[in-house]
This record gives C-alpha cells, structure tokens and sequence, in this order.
C-alpha cells in the first residue's frame, strides 16, 4: 500500500508540475523579467562617465559631440536623478540636461541653455522630442522605471552567443511617443542588447542596439556603445561611452536647478 501510494504521489506531481508552469501569463513573465533587471541594477550609489554622441544623416554626414553624464540613486520609493553636460563644441558648450525619475507620475526635465542665460522646463507633452538633434528623444534619457510600463513576454531567441528574453513594455504615459517597445535582454546577465520603437501609428521608428558591455564593481553591467536609428528618416545617432567611475561622492545638491547653471 505505501509503494502504491507513493508512485500515486509521484504521478500526480507530474500532473501537477507543467499546470503549475503554465499558470504564469505573458504579462506576468514579462514583468517578472523587468522587476529581476532592475533588482540587478540597484545599489550602485552614483556614479559619472563621459560620453560622445555622434549624428549621422542620410547621406552619411558625421558631427560630433562629447558629454559627460552624472546620475545618482534614488532613496527606497524614489527615482534616479541624472545630468548630462556638453562640453564641445563651443556652440553647446555648457548646455546641460537635469531629469529626476520618478516610479510612478510625470517625470521632471531641465534644460539649460547657455546662449540664452536659462532654464527651460521640459513638458511632458513633448517629451518625445529630439534631445539635442539626436534620435533620442527626452524620454529616452529617462531612467527606465519598471512602473512605467505594462508588459508582455513573447519569446526566447539567440542574440550572439547568449539567448535573450524577448517581451514588449507599454508606456503607459499618454504622452511618450511610443505605443510600444520590442525588448532583447539575455538571460544571463539581465543586459538590453537591443530595442524596437514604435510610434503612435504602430510603425517601426526606430532601433537600439547596445553592444560592449563592461562588468564594474563586479555587480553592474554599464553599455560601451548605444546605437538609435530612425528607420524613418534614415539618420543615427552612437553614444560611445567611457571612464565610468562609481562612488564619486555626488549628493541631492549636485542635482538641482541651480546645479544646471553652475554645471562644468
């Protein structure tokens, strides 16, 4: 009796098991993947960097721009706060960008214009405009708040050596200019390889691909290339990232508007 009812119990756990499995949707999959990403991405405290953009036209036309690029962490229930400087060329020297991400609501965006002796306050309405006439738009310089989103998991596919998660993430603001996002992120370190926008009238705008991750503190993985190409007009934009240092002692006080005007 005890051997029956052993192999009784080990049936019906292989009943039970793949039931079990399939109870978790696709927009619960996707979400699950977002929440486990950025549970990776926390703890880094602040860290700096310096970046060059560079825009590309159709015709294959080049200008350069090199920046640096600050970001401290936010506080348990708080968003991160960054701030991007110019530094060449001389006519946008000291043009700086504030963002202070927030897990849920509107976002909040500065901009200082040196040429004009003033901060501009970027509206939510417009946040799907062209930041610095690149193929980032305001919102793309956002931290990527997992509340923002909605989700779904679609696949697992090979990205390079590695197998990504594909899913897609729904803003749920009703300003972004997007309807939705096409995400490739391996399963092996939680890394965005690659982004698929699409804008209001569900046409591909445009693609991120990021490539030459870099391990730091051993913990965080930080892009060494980002990649936007508007399918669109048939114009890109590459950050090129470099010298990440993390811990550097920035404070709330590096990050206000004030801070934008003093930015060097």
């Amino acid at each position: 009796m005890l051997r029956r009812t052993l192999s009784l119990s080990v049936l019906l756990s292989l009943l039970i098991a793949p039931v079990s499995l399939l109870a978790e949707t696709a927009e619960e999959k996707g979400l699950a993947i977002a929440r486990e990403a950025d549970r990776r991405g926390q703890g880094f405290g602040d860290f700096e960097a310096t970046m060059k953009m560079v825009l590309s036209s159709r015709r294959g036309d080049r200008s350069e721009r090199e920046l640096r690029v600050r970001t401290l962490e936010g506080k348990e229930g708080e968003g991160d706060k960054s701030l991007t400087i110019f530094d060449t060329p001389a006519d946008v020297r000291g043009t700086a960008l504030l963002t202070w991400s927030h897990p849920t609501g509107d976002d909040d965006q500065w901009l200082y214009l040196p040429a004009l002796k003033r901060v501009k306050t970027i509206a939510s309405r417009n946040q799907s405009g062209s930041f610095m006439g690149s193929e980032f738009a305001f919102e793309d310089m956002r931290a990527q708040e997992v509340e923002k989103y909605r989700y779904k998991y679609l696949r697992d596919e090979p990205c390079g050596e590695l197998t990504c998660f594909v899913y897609e993430r729904y803003p749920q603001d009703q300003y972004s200019g997007y309807t939705r996002q096409v995400v490739w992120m391996d399963q092996a370190e939680y890394r965005v390889h690659k982004i698929d926008y699409f804008d209001r009238k569900q046409s591909l705008l445009k693609t991120l691909t990021v490539t030459d991750h870099s391990l730091h503190l051993e913990r965080f993985w930080q892009p060494g290339k980002m990649e936007m190409v508007n399918h669109q007009t048939g114009k890109s934009t590459e950050l090129l990232w470099s010298d990440y240092r993390f811990n550097t002692g920035l404070s709330e006080a590096d990050f206000t508007q004030n801070s934008l005007m003093r930015a060097r």
